[in-house]
């Protein structure tokens, strides 16, 4: 693992772009990709044009959001992706109801990881993409990529490159609108600053988000991720700053430092669980006139294809072949009437 760390380190440097069109802290925004059955690709769709509300949205009255950090160290990236992605479609398929939306955030990902996503059937049928390749990252390294229930109408997307960061960290935001009144709710993925240096940034990356998702215009925002919460101060940032959010996992009564709140640890190298423990890295905030009617942890035991490479994974220090080292995390929310006040 150790040689892991090493060179994925090497790499966020030697990857890094170093000239960008975009200024830090405000929105850039960019397409997302419809599949063209006739044409066989991915075609780009400018929200300004295509975010009208359609009747497909209106059939839809909650969203459930499926967040899961696919771990960019370690090795054969296709044989990870594809059984992480095999259990993201048995779980919309076995427990989202023909109303709810699924939208999924992924952090880590590698530009061979946008690509298996890119080929994989069930995506091409039902979602859409905010990325087919590293274009809108600050790094050729990784990033995030959200995908989008076909169904709901996106009206916009963008991404906020924080000026605060050591690891090309960002906040992907995609507006989308659904119900029968089209409310617009906005969705972030983001992966906010790793490890514990000093001085910290994940308080200011989620302050630059708490304002995005304020914004007078919203019905609601929600915000998941790898929010790396191991220090202190992370167990108040939905709070702190007048970010004004809650946090879901506490909102539907889970306690801190349990069992059924922690995401990383469980699946971790050995080595690194028995000097960092388990930990609640991973979460969903949200604010606005949302109920929120579900919360679940999800992606135990799910193992990387092929047998030598199962192997070779186990080889590095772990008891087994895991895709990732987290554990995913699922909200579902349904929205509130536009006459019904938040409740902050």
């Amino acid at each position: 693992m150790e040689a892991l760390v090493a060179q994925a380190i090497k790499d966020t440097t030697s990857l890094r772009k170093t000239s960008v069109s975009w200024k830090a802290d405000e929105p850039v925004p960019q397409s997302y990709y419809a599949f063209d059955l006739q044409t066989s690709s991915w075609n780009a769709n400018s929200p300004s044009t295509h975010g009208a509300p359609s009747a497909k949205s209106s059939e839809v009255t909650s969203i459930a959001v499926y967040s899961w950090n696919i771990d960019f160290m370690l090795p054969f990236d296709e044989a990870r992706m594809k059984p992480a992605l095999a259990h993201l479609h048995y779980l919309i398929n076995a427990k989202s109801s023909p109303t709810t939306a699924p939208v999924v955030f992924l952090q880590e990902c590698k530009p061979e990881d946008l690509k298996t996503i890119a080929m994989t059937p069930w995506v091409r049928d039902h979602f859409y993409l905010t990325d087919i390749d590293h274009t809108n990252w600050a790094t050729k390294h990784y990033g995030t990529t959200i995908l989008i229930d076909s169904r709901l109408s996106v009206v916009s997307v963008f991404r906020v490159h924080y000026s605060k960061t050591r690891m090309d960290r960002d906040a992907l935001f995609v507006d989308v609108l659904f119900g029968s009144d089209d409310k617009k709710i906005r969705l972030c993925n983001t992966h906010l600053e790793s490890m514990a240096f000093e001085p910290p940034f994940r308080p200011f990356q989620m302050q630059v988000v708490a304002r995005y998702l304020h914004e007078d215009s919203l019905h609601a925002g929600l915000v998941a991720g790898d929010f790396n919460a191991i220090q202190p101060f992370d167990r108040t940032l939905h709070v702190d700053h007048h970010n004004g959010l809650k946090d879901a996992f506490l909102e539907l009564g889970g306690e801190e430092d349990t069992e059924e709140g922690f995401t990383w640890g469980q699946q971790a190298a050995t080595k690194l669980r028995d000097q960092f423990g388990c930990s609640r890295m991973d979460k969903v905030y949200f604010c606005g006139r949302v109920k929120l009617t579900r919360f679940e942890r999800f992606g135990q035991d799910v193992f990387v294809d092929g047998e030598e490479e199962r192997r070779a994974i186990v080889e590095l220090g772990f008891e087994k072949p895991w895709v990732t080292d987290h554990l995913g995390v699922m909200a579902e929310l349904e929205a509130q009437p536009l006459l019904e006040k938040a409740q902050i």
